[in-house]
């Protein structure tokens, strides 16, 4: 895998960064892939009940690699030969790109996901932060969808993601204007989960509590919430019975009521079975 994302995990917890300190982690050809791999890697896990995703350095995510695009841009007439395109390349039946894979891997992910965001998130960077569950924000962050400045849209799946937390109309004002907010109005529109003067130690705390419930539960609960507004009712509640009955008098759901009445911390299996 590339050092342009690194992963450690300890504890059921997965602590993933973005590692291009130096360009304040903006991505590239590189970057893309590897964080494709890194969520597939992690997707493959069982023992990864919760991740952190992060930016190693000054920030988050200053969005795309400006510089090293025009570069491969000028080494060619048309720009969307050689590294340029695989931007855009689909891998076999997914509904994404590589470039929208890079964000839909997070969302698609049956662990929780939390992201830590500091410094800039704008462009990839607010789009990959809004794949995540959860956004746990410092209150100097500069978040913005970007992309208007440059004449273009989203399009790593921050086009579907944005109106999810804050509505079409601010989703619209944001995308429209390329306007920066700070992570303190971030909460106030719905785009933060939360503010903390150090996203990262936040997040680690709220990785490790939600590491310690049923991985099933958490995993269940997830694509359920994740339905919402994307299925009828009629699906949405067929799905909630199946889920409860693939959990009621599952080990995991009997060992999280022993240790409750116990009063002691329940030891779960990865893989939870009937």
């Amino acid at each position: 895998m590339s050092d342009r994302v690194t992963i450690e995990i300890d504890g059921g917890v997965a602590d993933v960064r973005l590692n291009r300190p130096e360009k304040m982690n903006a991505v590239d050809v590189g970057m893309f892939h590897a964080l494709v791999e890194a969520g597939e890697s992690i997707k493959a896990d069982p023992s990864v009940r919760a991740v952190v995703l992060s930016g190693n350095g000054k920030g988050f995510c200053s969005g795309l690699d400006f510089e090293n695009f025009q570069k491969m841009a000028g080494a060619s007439s048309d720009i969307s030969v050689g590294d340029v395109s695989e931007v855009g390349a689909r891998n076999g039946d997914r509904i994404t790109n590589i470039g929208q894979q890079a964000c839909f891997v997070w969302t698609e992910m049956p662990a929780a996901v939390i992201a830590a965001v500091h410094g800039a998130a704008v462009g990839a960077g607010i789009q990959l932060a809004l794949a995540a569950d959860i956004r746990i924000v410092a209150p100097d962050a500069k978040l913005s969808v970007l992309e208007i400045r440059w004449g273009l849209v989203p399009d790593m799946t921050g086009t579907q993601m944005l109106p999810r937390l804050v509505g079409l109309d601010v989703a619209k004002e944001l995308a429209f204007t390329g306007r920066m907010v700070s992570g303190s109005e971030a909460k106030e529109l719905g785009l933060a989960t939360r503010v903390a003067d150090d996203p990262h130690a936040a997040a680690m705390e709220l990785a490790q509590e939600i590491a310690g419930k049923n991985p099933a539960a958490i995993k269940g609960v997830k694509a359920l919430l994740n339905m919402a507004g994307h299925a009828t009712l009629a699906e949405a509640f067929k799905a909630e019975e199946r889920t409860m009955g693939s959990l009621i008098g599952s080990p995991n759901n009997v060992e999280a009521v022993t240790a409750y009445f116990e009063k002691r911390d329940p030891t779960f299996a990865d893989r939870d079975v009937q």
